[in-house]
């Protein structure tokens, strides 16, 4: 059960507020190491840490520190947001013996364990309260700043991409105006070759004639 212990202490001359839980069916030996990752967190922190911690003892410490966490609101006025947890331990509680039977009539023993687990959470100081809210604006500022940067960015970008469209378009024309010399080189020769081929065909064709003439007048004078 969770014993609720509202009482003030003073841990480094610090206001501070604890919970205990008594009787906890867990060694104190599987608990501290879950306490020693949460010893000098914030609160938040130490609630994220428990959240995803794979240890079944997390549960109890998270109970366990919700109490503190409510006992210095309801009882002292201090917010969640200035506490943080300044002590945390486990006590060995009383071992409950069992008995479990074995071979040949024997017996063997038991021990299921038990501790009590204090949390004690306390109050920021002015100095590091102060500390945290100068790192909350800066923080802030970091963020209106990067929107401004973006929105500065996007003209450049939109100068380059103009840029390579020029770029993309000079190419372009001078890819068509290349392809167009070739076409009209091409032209040129294909109208060469058959302006060639047809003077080549005409002087066959005189030389043929004339060939056919003089057979003509050869095969006359024979029959004269």
């Amino acid at each position: 059960m969770v014993s609720l212990d509202g009482s003030l202490s003073r841990v480094e001359n610090r206001e501070s507020t604890r919970s205990v839980v008594r009787y906890a069916r867990v060694s104190a030996h599987k608990a501290r190491p879950v306490l020693n990752q949460i010893r000098s967190k914030s609160v938040a922190r130490a609630e994220e840490i428990l959240a995803f911690s794979e240890r079944s003892v997390s549960e109890v410490i998270s109970g366990c520190l919700n109490s503190a966490v409510a006992n210095a609101n309801n009882n002292n006025g201090i917010p969640q947001e200035e506490l943080f947890v300044s002590e945390c331990f486990a006590d060995e509680g009383p071992t409950l013996k069992r008995f479990r039977p074995r071979a040949r009539g024997r017996a063997t023993s038991i021990f299921k364990r038990t501790c009590h687990l204090t949390v004690v959470v306390s109050r920021y100081s002015e100095s590091e309260l102060e500390a945290f809210q100068t790192r909350a604006e800066l923080k802030n500022a970091n963020k209106n700043l990067e929107p401004e940067a973006e929105f500065e960015e996007e003209p450049k970008s939109k100068k380059r991409k103009a840029a390579s469209s020029k770029e993309e378009s000079v190419e372009e024309d001078v890819i068509v105006e290349d392809s167009e010399d070739e076409e009209s080189v091409e032209e040129d020769v294909i109208e060469e070759d058959s302006e060639d081929e047809e003077s080549v065909e005409e002087d066959v064709i005189e030389e043929d004639s004339e060939g056919d003439s003089e057979n003509d007048e050869q095969n006359e004078k024979e029959a004269n």
